[in-house]
């Protein structure tokens, strides 16, 4: 992912972020019980802190010639917002349970983007 769509999706992320976190604060209180609404903050949390990883990231590829597996990692953690917040959203919301299966799909990729910046930072992954 180039270092302008990096940033574009980190920052739309961002504000999804902070009007599902407003949403769940205000409008869903009433509407869902405790247990839904821890579900929800979950995914507010994962996705607002990995929405920022998303934006440091960006800020790393326009600072630096940025190896392939930066924009890997991006794609990667981009991808797990979507599996683990977005199912954790639809399971709060009550969705049925087998929206649940692609929660540990999300998690998956979310720790793999952080191994794969890891490594990529570190020299260990193959530089571009």
């Amino acid at each position: 992912m180039p270092p302008r769509y990096t940033l574009t999706v980190a920052s739309l992320l961002m504000a999804a972020a902070v009007a599902l976190g407003a949403l769940g604060a205000h409008a869903l209180t009433t509407r869902l019980t405790p247990d839904a609404l821890a579900i929800w903050r979950t995914a507010v949390t994962y996705h607002a802190w990995h929405a920022l990883a998303l934006l440091a990231i960006g800020v790393l590829q326009r600072l630096t010639p940025a190896p392939r597996g930066v924009a890997l990692a991006a794609t990667l953690l981009v991808a797990g917002i979507v599996l683990f917040s977005g199912s954790l959203y639809l399971l709060a919301l009550g969705a049925p349970r087998g929206w649940g299966y692609l929660t540990p799909a999300g998690g998956v990729a979310l720790i793999a983007g952080w191994l794969v910046l890891a490594a990529t930072v570190t020299g260990r992954a193959r530089r571009a």
